[in-house]
Order: C-alpha cells, then structure tokens, then sequence
C-alpha cells in the first residue's frame, strides 16, 4: 500500500492509549485497530479531524506517501 498511517507514532508520542483515543474520537477500538494497521480502504474527513484534533497533529503527522516498489 502506498499509504503509511502512522497513528500509532502519534499515539506514542502523546503517549495516549488506543481506548482513550478511540473514546476522544469515537470510534470503536476495533476500527481505531483497522486504521492503526493500515487495513482501512478509506477515512473519513471528519474522522481525520478527530484524530488530529486529539493528537494536537496536522494530517501530514498521520499520513505518509511512500512509492510502490
């Protein structure tokens, strides 16, 4: 996949749990684990938001663009 999300990153640097985030944002652990583990086909922008306004981030800090080999 061409896309990296580093939520994860994020996550760590702010040292903030999957379930405190998940709750932040609300969403379900269990979707917070699909987007985490690059499983997502897609995202919402109001999702996006959520989680950049819960991880003080800009979409660039969650998003990566890495070329297919």
């Amino acid at each position: 996949m061409a896309i990296i999300v580093n939520i994860d990153v994020m996550m760590a640097k702010r040292k903030m749990s999957a379930g405190e985030l998940a709750e932040k944002i609300n969403i379900t652990p269990a979707n917070l684990s699909i987007l985490k583990n690059n499983k997502a086909k897609a995202i919402r922008f109001s999702t996006l938001e959520a989680l950049c306004k819960a991880l003080d981030c800009q979409p660039a800090d969650l998003l990566e663009y890495q070329e297919e080999e």
